[in-house]
């Protein structure tokens, strides 16, 4: 006898349940291990009583639905639509694919001389600090003493395409959310989950819409993963701007455009700046991820490592992402702080 029959019977639903054709639905493991047992059906104290779940509900009710029946519903609905939704999705995520496979053969082919002294310009264009260029040196001879230097490049090309795009979008996105109350909360929810769903997730519909060996598959993942920081600090940034600053620009007769590009953005690029930074940051975050779907970099080696129990391989690659996560933190943070030290004077 099952824990709710009390409840159907109560109800006058017993001959409705009986007549339900919930016999063809799966056994859970539970049951299987019951009935193997060959224990039958024992009485339920209050201490054990379950929750009245679907899978509960179930037992005494054929009619009702199982748990599994949703997840299974939800799977169906999801492949019913796939070819729809990958008929819309490719030719708009097509040019990702190709910035990241014209990214990845640029920093893959280019000699580790020509590399250095981009990479070193670039940092000191940033932080105007010969301390930070040396030591972003010695990182990268390390990656290359270590043979982890085309590693090193993979994941930094992935990040500098997803990072560029993530900014491209994302401000926008978050200057429109600033101008517009009605926006803001149609978008935070949007955020709250993309920032609130475990990394794994994203992959699964992606597997399903596109080919492993597209690199818009994880190219997606990751702007999605790493977009929301840049969203929210911009919105953030702009609406902190003094009220009083925004009444001077009005009695100037500044138009909207003009006080934009003139007033609020200048003064909220502390903000915004410290959007980027997380959005690097969780960008090489779920670089290492996006792995388990053919996204080349060191997430590949530190995956050998789970994989194959290497332990020395994962640790090495692993040293690697720490290193280039503490380069891309300092640059970025160099770069901010020079931002807030010119807004200071």
């Amino acid at each position: 006898m099952a824990t709710y029959d009390f409840v159907f019977d109560g109800l006058g639903l017993r001959d409705w349940c009986d007549s339900g054709g919930a016999g063809d639905a799966p056994m859970s493991m539970a049951d299987l291990l019951a009935q193997s047992s060959g224990g039958g059906a024992k009485e339920t104290t209050l201490w054990e009583l379950p929750f009245p779940s679907l899978d509960a509900l179930n037992d005494a009710c054929g009619r009702i639905i199982q748990s599994r029946a949703l997840t299974k519903g939800l799977e169906e609905g999801f492949l019913a639509i796939k070819d729809a939704l990958r008929f819309v999705l490719d030719p708009m995520t097509q040019p990702l694919s190709w910035l990241l496979e014209i990214a990845l053969a640029v920093f893959e082919t280019a000699p580790w001389w020509i590399m250095f002294p981009i990479l070193m310009a670039i940092v000191y264009l940033a932080s105007k600090s010969m301390r930070l260029v040396f030591f972003v040196a010695g990182c990268m001879a390390f990656l290359a003493v270590i043979d982890h230097y085309e590693f090193a490049m993979q994941t930094l090309a992935i990040i500098f395409v997803c990072a560029f795009l993530c900014v491209l979008f994302g401000v926008p996105i978050g200057i429109a959310m600033s101008r517009s109350n009605t926006l803001q909360r149609m978008i935070i929810p949007i955020l709250d989950m993309l920032q609130t769903l475990p990394p794994f997730v994203y992959l699964i519909p992606l597997i399903f819409l596109f080919s492993v060996t597209e690199p818009k598959l994880y190219g997606i993942a990751i702007i999605l993963y790493a977009i929301v920081p840049v969203i929210r600090l911009t919105d953030l940034g702009i609406r902190l701007v003094d009220e009083d600053v925004i009444e001077a620009a009005n009695s100037f007769g500044m138009t909207k455009r003009q006080k934009l590009y003139g007033v609020q953005i200048p003064l909220a690029l502390p903000n915004i700046m410290a959007g980027v930074n997380q959005t690097i940051m969780m960008s090489l975050a779920m670089v290492v991820i996006a792995s388990l779907v053919s996204a080349p970099g060191l997430g590949v080696l530190v995956l050998r490592g789970i994989r194959n129990l290497e332990l020395g391989v994962g640790l090495v690659s692993g040293l690697g992402i720490v290193l280039l996560a503490i380069i891309l933190d300092r640059v970025t943070k160099a770069a901010l702080d020079r931002v807030n030290a010119a807004q200071k004077h």
